[in-house]
């Protein structure tokens, strides 16, 4: 077998990852030796792979769930966005620099096709089969000349082609039909056919329109996804996920002990690998929400400022809506605050950036005796150590270099009181670290929560990967989806006209 896929979408989170994930998970569990793949990838959640390389972490999770190692070949474009009109291109896991949306789309992007392309290329010639994933919609038309994830690579590889929708949104039929209608003829001959994703209720009454759909566009549906709450992966979109308010999906357990444990995620502007809080949100009775108030600290237990993409913006945010000087008076009170990646630095006595924001020097909230320095190299690490007696993994994506000053030592950064600082993502899914953290915090502030002895995190992953399987394998035309994989998009489909204008 060397089949392959591309599973497209009518819009953003229409949940392409979702099910390209289930789609990797259904086929390794049939033995099938599979990889996924998205040329280009617009996050500011990202993972480092074991040889320093930087991919989007939907893909490292897609690996995951294909039980293989991620690699740059899986994610061989990210672009990690630094306000709404620029971001920084990684190419093959490394930053090459910084470009406008205009500049990229107007040149760069088109030139990269033939690097893409080979590192698919590379894949199939490893993997029995590689599942792609598009982004956006493959019908934007103001974008198709320059496309390399959605039809430019469908063309470029001969990769059929699979539609996805949400149907929560309402509007799917129109969603379906439009998409595949702005298509070239040439595009058009690759789309094989559409998913329903989030459908709630009774199946038989949306097939009347399915058959329309059919007769329509002359392409089947391929399944009808039901709505299951936490199904998601690792969400790619951190410019978007800064809702005041917003609620981790927890564990539905009760607390192990008497009290709960009250998680506040200050939800920084640029806000990147805010899934560090993910491992928190898992555990039974510590509830995580993201917030931008101040007042919203004071029953907080425990306040994180995660990894942000603009330190320096971030910085000057928590000055702006009060929230540093809440911070300072939780560090007075000796109530914990901790600090990851850009969260740690922003808690340093001193910031010198003149590659991020080229702000120069700038003073920090001053609660850890740290000092940071930008540099032009960005460090991706994979380190290990040991803090509070527990062996801890974690991962690092930085420009700031920081030099600590004082306090005691943790996890590559310091700790000062309750104040802790770190530039390690990923620290908290290592359940002994978590656990023994998460009993300091209680201690600290009085509560009498305890952590579950046996919450383990990578097991709660390969659960949820295993209930993505289990999606396709039960609602989808699993053995239509198998020839689509195999043989590719079928031989005659119809053209929808009017088509891609010219």
């Amino acid at each position: 077998m060397n089949g392959g896929l591309l599973v497209a979408g009518t819009t953003s989170d229409a949940g392409k990852s979702v099910v390209t994930a289930g789609i990797c998970r259904w086929l390794v569990r049939q033995g099938v030796k599979v990889a996924p793949f998205k040329a280009q990838n617009m996050s500011l959640n990202s993972f480092v792979t074991r040889e320093g390389a930087e991919i989007g972490r939907a893909q490292a999770m897609q690996a995951q769930a294909c039980r293989v190692e991620p690699t740059a070949l899986m994610n061989p474009v990210l672009l990690k966005p630094g306000g709404e009109q620029s971001s920084q291109v990684v190419l093959l896991g490394k930053p090459v620099g910084e470009m406008s949306a205009r500049g990229y789309h107007g040149g760069r992007q088109q030139r990269l096709l033939g690097t893409v392309l080979d590192c698919l290329a590379e894949l199939r010639g490893t993997y029995d089969a590689v599942i792609c994933e598009g982004a956006g919609s493959p019908a934007e038309i103001n974008l198709r000349r320059t496309d390399i994830v959605n039809m430019g690579i469908a063309r470029g590889a001969r990769l059929p082609v699979l539609v996805v929708g949400d149907i929560d949104r309402g509007g799917i039929f129109a969603s379906f039909y439009g998409t595949l209608a702005l298509l070239s003829p040439e595009d058009q001959e690759l789309v094989a056919g559409f998913l329903v994703n989030k459908f709630r209720g009774d199946v038989s009454l949306l097939e009347p329109g399915l058959g329309m759909l059919r007769g329509l566009t002359g392409r089947d549906t391929y399944g009808v996804l039901p709505f299951q709450h936490g199904l998601g992966i690792d969400e790619e979109d951190g410019l978007r996920v800064s809702l005041r308010g917003t609620v981790r999906e927890s564990t539905v357990a009760p607390p192990v002990g008497e009290d709960v444990l009250r998680v506040a995620v200050c939800a920084v502007p640029l806000m990147s690998n805010f899934t560090d809080v993910d491992a928190l949100a898992a555990e039974p009775g510590v509830i995580v929400r993201f917030v931008d108030r101040p007042e919203e600290l004071a029953d907080a237990d425990l306040v994180v400022v995660p990894g942000t993409r603009g330190t320096v913006r971030a910085l000057a945010w928590l000055r702006e809506r009060g929230l540093a000087d809440a911070l300072v008076r939780r560090a007075a009170e000796g109530r914990p605050v901790l600090g990851i990646c850009g969260g740690f630095q922003v808690l340093g006595e001193r910031i010198e950036d003149e590659v991020e924001s080229r702000a120069g020097t700038v003073e920090g909230l001053g609660l850890l005796p740290v000092r940071v320095r930008f540099a032009r190299e960005k460090t991706l690490t994979r380190p290990a150590g040991e803090a509070l007696g527990e062996r801890v993994e974690g991962y690092e994506i930085h420009h700031g270099v920081a030099q600590v000053l004082g306090g005691e030592a943790f996890l590559g950064g310091c700790r000062a009181g309750q104040v802790w600082g770190t530039h390690w993502h990923g620290s908290l899914e290592s359940d002994g670290f978590r656990r023994a953290f998460l009993r300091e915090v209680a201690a600290a502030t009085g509560r009498r929560f305890v952590p579950a002895p046996d919450t383990s995190f990578a097991a709660l992953r390969e659960e949820q990967l295993d209930r993505l399987g289990d999606l396709i394998e039960q609602h989808a035309d699993t053995d239509a989806l198998w020839r689509l994989i195999e043989s590719g998009a079928p031989r005659g489909l119809p053209f929808i006209p009017p088509g891609a204008p010219a």
